[in-house]
């Protein structure tokens, strides 16, 4: 597996904002804007190839500030779930974030990813909340 920095507006994004969209998006039935996708353009896009060089997971990371950024939008193929493909995204995120000099990772991860996350080293900070129409916990880790 193969994970590497892609380029916002570039065929590579098109193709993990597909991928995004059908396995986040789509069964809530929801569509992403055109003013949700522009304003990623300063993000940092992650992007996990299999050995033939399909996409099959997603992540990205949007600076909140210079020691905070949040890890969003978090995605993988259905054929790839439970194969490790999320843990190398994660912690490729991690090493990135640590060194571009963030000491801490925030994240909303819905209600069925929080284990995932607290296998990682993540706490949960506050009460469950609803976003895009479903339960989340507010997650964090000092890098």
């Amino acid at each position: 597996m193969n994970i590497t920095q892609i380029e916002f507006a570039t065929p590579e994004y098109d193709e993990a904002v597909r991928l995004r969209y059908e396995v986040l998006r789509r069964p809530l039935g929801l569509e992403f804007t055109p003013e949700q996708l522009a304003a990623e353009y300063s993000d940092i896009h992650l992007a996990a190839y299999d050995t033939s060089g399909q996409l099959v997971g997603y992540l990205c990371l949007t600076p909140l500030d210079k020691s905070k950024v949040k890890m969003r939008q978090v995605a993988v193929h259905p054929d790839w779930q439970g194969k490790g493909v999320g843990r190398k995204l994660v912690e490729a995120s991690e090493t990135l974030a640590r060194h571009s000099g963030f000491k801490t990772m925030l994240l909303h991860a819905r209600d069925v990813a929080v284990p995932f996350y607290l296998r990682l080293d993540y706490h949960t900070v506050g009460e469950q909340f609803e976003e895009v129409t479903i339960p989340h916990f507010k997650m964090e880790k000092t890098l």
